[in-house]
């Protein structure tokens, strides 16, 4: 997995895209930008100088680092937007709002392309760190579907959730899952899974209100999540404050030529049995 990830996550260098879009001819690219890529620190005077006039128009390609689904993914077939409800009762989890949008695109040898078409779930704890539609040694929600969904990407490649932040569990810093999926007229399917993580400061101020309070301080932030290692500091969203909460954009990057990635693009040995609360194996 370690391997995968190094493998999908470079991120192009300035010179690289430049020669892009010379080859492009001026097509347009979505701009692929990690919140703390590294890009910006590696870049020379030189490239700085020759490209200050175009900044704004050409992209910083990135491929998504790919992690672990973990033993809670529901194919609960559930389309929709707002993904706080249980469709089975009508309530609504408690947490904090967040406005998560999601923009999915292909990294290919000339540039980015907006993909549509593409099915993308999220799924994620709820306050107290409990999952739904599950049975765990904790807990048991069979039948509730709360905190789950999905949406099709538009012309744009763009999807839209309404949820919560996420809660906390033993062994895992706070975090949410994600799964694109596509299938080609050629009757060929790709799956891509990966994790989205925040920002520790925004999460202890989040944790310290009611609900999450309730569980009590966190055992585990991302410096220490063997899972955050693997390329989540390229997974950290970007978090702004709105009136009732956050909000967030996140483009995904996906390398579909890729051999390391594809249908199950997981690595079997790091989708832990659900007894194991998703903590990170001894081989990883």
């Amino acid at each position: 997995m370690k391997n995968n990830n190094r493998q999908v996550s470079r991120i192009m260098s300035r010179r690289e895209v430049l020669a892009l879009s010379r080859a492009a001819a001026g097509a347009m690219l979505v701009v692929f930008i990690s919140r703390k890529s590294s890009l910006a620190q590696a870049e020379s005077s030189t490239d700085t100088a020759a490209s200050s006039t175009a900044d704004s128009t050409l992209p910083n390609c990135v491929v998504s680092p790919q992690q672990t689904e973990g033993p809670y993914f529901v194919d609960d077939k559930l389309n929709r937007s707002d993904i706080r409800s249980d469709p089975a009762n009508g309530s609504v989890k408690e947490g904090v709002p967040l406005q998560l949008t999601l923009r999915v695109s292909t990294v290919g040898s000339t540039g980015c392309t907006p993909l549509a078409n593409a099915t993308v779930d999220i799924w994620h704890c709820d306050a107290l760190g409990v999952y739904s539609d599950v049975s765990d040694p904790s807990f048991n929600t069979v039948g509730q579907k709360f905190l789950r969904g999905y949406q099709v990407t538009d012309t744009d490649g763009t999807v839209q959730f309404t949820t919560n932040y996420p809660g906390w569990y033993q062994g895992r810093t706070v975090h949410m899952h994600f799964k694109v999926r596509t299938d080609a007229t050629s009757g060929q399917s790709y799956e891509f899974t990966s994790q989205l993580y925040f920002d520790d400061s925004i999460t202890d101020q989040v944790h310290a209100l009611s609900p999450y309070a309730i569980k009590g301080q966190r055992t585990l932030r991302n410096a220490g999540d063997g899972i955050f290692s693997n390329g989540g500091d390229q997974l950290l969203l970007a978090l702004t404050q709105t009136t009732d909460g956050y909000a967030a954009t996140f483009n995904i990057g996906l390398n579909m030529d890729s051999a390391s990635d594809g249908v199950n693009s997981t690595a079997p040995n790091e989708t832990a049995p659900p007894q194991s609360r998703e903590r990170l194996p001894a081989s990883v």
